[in-house]
């Protein structure tokens, strides 16, 4: 993080590459040197979890499968609703795959 020296705000990237303040307009790297911020556009991507066998490498649970009983599953956590509720926990069966969710 960058304070301005001058007003002691602080200081964001512009679009290109410069530090400006926030409230007084101060900037900082159109000296004519490098930019001090370098910025990379990622497009967005669809999440897709636990296709095929992707599923090799996550942790496993002692849990009952509801659909074929069998005593292990993957799982993993995924934040579903807004920040300040809690994560639903995701299962599958190691077995025949069945997915299924806890809630708290």
């Amino acid at each position: 993080m960058k304070f301005c020296p001058k007003c002691k705000s602080i200081m964001i990237p512009d679009k290109n590459g410069n530090m400006v303040c926030r409230k007084c307009g101060y900037t900082e790297g159109d000296e004519g040197g490098p930019a001090m911020v370098s910025r990379v556009e990622i497009e967005e991507h669809e999440i897709s979890v636990l296709e095929d066998d992707e599923g090799v490498g996550l942790p496993t649970i002692k849990v009952q499968c509801p659909e074929c009983g069998n005593n292990l599953a993957y799982w993993w956590l995924r934040q579903l609703r807004s920040a300040d509720e809690s994560e639903v926990r995701f299962f599958r069966c190691t077995k025949c795959g069945k997915t299924w969710r806890e809630y708290d």
